[in-house]
């Protein structure tokens, strides 16, 4: 049976990026179903799909996962490919992802993704400058012991696509990062399925008016790719 993985709209959900990414970076079959974040019955349309009413869920085989790193885990026990096969690599990986999963309030907050816009930041308040410095150091760390050129070593895994979301925001909002981890963002921004989900999220036709607004909050924006 063929994996059906449920999301929302690529311009906005960071948490529907991840599973998404790497099954198309693994070339694993699957069925995507879109249900956008527009639109008054939302909820509703999600409880359809997942317990938690939120997205992304994976269905398999009768079986539903949701929460992205469950659902990592999930497409790793039958595509081993998706943790490095190193030892020592893989227990990084997983720490690295699991603080991903948990961490960088500030970054979420304050930096939400939109794959179309280019913000103007202005000074990172202090709880975002210290998630910064902190991914700086997390990816430096990932890309000197392993070697790169992604966080775990030479192939794209869960720990990159756990952060390919962060690799647009730094994007959208000019994120300050040392030459190594700026490398790798745009490493990540290249990978072909990575840029698939960046391209598709621009030429979406909904705009959700809330996430735009949280985006924004009142900056300045450098540039809109949908226009």
């Amino acid at each position: 049976m063929t994996y059906r993985l449920f999301i929302a709209n690529k311009n906005y959900s960071s948490w529907s990026m991840r599973p998404w990414v790497l099954l198309r970076a693994l070339d694993i079959p699957f069925e995507e179903v879109m249900t956008p974040f527009e639109g008054a019955g939302r909820q509703a349309a999600f409880e359809a799909f997942s317990p938690t009413a939120k997205v992304p869920c994976l269905h398999d085989d009768g079986r539903v996962i949701w929460e992205s790193l469950a659902i990592l885990e999930t497409i790793a026990e039958a595509h081993p490919a998706a943790w490095p096969a190193d030892r020592d690599a893989r227990a990084w990986a997983r720490s690295a992802a699991a603080e991903m999963h948990a961490g960088f309030p500030a970054l979420r907050d304050e930096c939400s993704m939109n794959c179309s816009l280019t913000i103007e930041l202005g000074t990172p308040s202090a709880a975002l400058a210290k998630d910064i410095a902190r991914l700086d150091a997390l990816w430096s760390d990932g890309l000197e012991r392993f070697g790169g050129p992604y966080l775990a070593g030479e192939t794209f895994t869960v720990v990159d696509a756990m952060f390919a979301p962060v690799a647009v925001r730094g994007r959208g909002y000019g994120l300050e990062l040392s030459e190594a981890s700026a490398a790798y963002a745009r490493r990540l921004l290249d990978h072909p399925a990575v840029a698939a989900w960046i391209d598709e999220g621009v030429a979406e036709p909904w705009i959700d008016e809330p996430h735009e607004a949280d985006c924004i909050r009142g900056r300045r924006v450098i540039e809109d790719r949908r226009r």
